[in-house]
């Protein structure tokens, strides 16, 4: 029961980590990602809570979207957008957080 709870707090601990921290990233076209449709342009993402809420630089306007938290094995050197193009639009698959093992999934 012991190790159970002590699994259970670092697993809340390492979501608060990656959700103490923002990340940004550059869109170059119409981009998907979970519930929300963000236009071409630089953005931060940061987690908060089972959210993830995407800021546009250059206005400062926020969109929050569900997202599913991993953490990996390995850490990443960058953060990178994964995406797919459906219809003339790119899908957002997942987001890997440079300088962590954190990974945000919005193919749920």
């Amino acid at each position: 029961m012991k190790k159970l709870f002590t699994v259970g707090i670092l697993a809340v601990c390492s979501l608060t980590i990656a959700s103490a921290k923002t990340y940004e990233f550059t869109l170059s076209g119409i981009t998907k990602v979970g519930s929300v449709q963000l236009k071409p342009g630089q953005y931060t993402v940061k987690v908060t809570g089972t959210n993830a809420v995407f800021t546009e630089v250059e206005t400062a306007k926020s969109f929050t979207t569900a997202v599913k938290v991993e953490n990996t094995d390995k850490k990443f050197d960058n953060t990178q957008v994964n995406a797919s193009k459906e219809g003339g639009t790119d899908v957002v698959k997942d987001i890997e957080l440079g300088g962590s093992k954190t990974k945000l999934d919005f193919g749920m």
